[in-house]
């Protein structure tokens, strides 16, 4: 049995709101920003991983085929490393793409599923605000320790999460007014 055809639709919906560009250029400053951000967030992460390839790459030639370990190849691929991820960490919040139990959400009441909503992001962001606020004084206090193979200083190892933290805290605060404007955050990647 064949099933009727489908009807002409409204511009495309994305599951996280309007799919069209011109809906976005309208919306609200905080939210370009945000949104701004994380694809420069997306953009260093790239960036970084391709980085994190060449510096592995180099580290296998120097090992296997001029028989001389680059010593600082595999320092730079762990600091590589810990910026891409938590960069990616940061837009993964925005994104909605952390783990969720939205299965449970869509049971519960507007009323509810709202306040939960707002409980989950504002958890989430100072979640940030404490992760960022320890791993600087972290940083701080290893400030004067440099790490031998590339010769800076031991506090560039913290400061990814500290990075990360501040952009999960302004991310919290988009998804929260958007809760409250009962819209959604348009994912950096459409």
């Amino acid at each position: 049995m064949l099933s009727p055809s489908p009807t002409p639709a409204a511009p495309a919906e994305g599951a996280h709101g309007p799919a069209d560009p011109a809906v976005a250029a309208h919306a609200h400053p905080y939210t370009r920003f945000c949104a701004a951000l994380a694809r420069a967030c997306l953009g260093l992460g790239v960036f970084g991983l391709v980085l994190l390839v060449i510096a592995v790459l180099y580290q296998v030639f120097g090992r296997y085929v001029l028989n001389d370990t680059p010593t600082w190849a595999e320092s730079i691929a762990m600091l590589l490393v810990l910026y891409v991820t938590m960069l990616g960490t940061a837009v993964g919040v925005r994104d909605a793409g952390h783990i969720g139990l939205e299965s449970l959400l869509v049971l519960l009441s507007e009323r509810l599923r709202i306040k939960l909503e707002l409980l989950i992001h504002t958890l989430v962001g100072t979640f940030g605000a404490v992760m960022a606020w320890n791993c600087a004084i972290l940083a701080m206090s290893v400030a004067d320790y440099k790490l031998p193979t590339l010769g800076i200083s031991e506090g560039w190892r913290y400061l990814p999460p500290v990075i990360a933290g501040v952009l999960i805290v302004l991310f919290s605060i988009e998804h929260i007014i958007a809760v409250l404007k009962g819209t959604e955050v348009e994912p950096a990647w459409h």
